[in-house]
């Protein structure tokens, strides 16, 4: 399993979260993040996820 890093921002720049999640690829990795947003009600907000090499899988602003 990997480790990819979910972040999402006010639009001010605050951080509004800072998680971790692990998954086997980049499809399973963003799948997962977006269903963390979803549910925390963070889609609408700038965010973005990253692989653990640094690619940025998810990303809205």
């Amino acid at each position: 399993m990997k480790v990819y890093k979910l972040t999402a921002y006010e639009a001010k720049g605050n951080v509004l979260m800072d998680d971790s999640l692990e998954a086997t690829n980049d499809e399973e990795a963003k799948e997962k993040g977006q269903a963390i947003l979803e549910e925390k009600e963070l889609l609408e907000t700038t965010h973005r996820l990253a692989s653990p090499t640094g690619k940025l899988i998810l990303f809205h602003s």
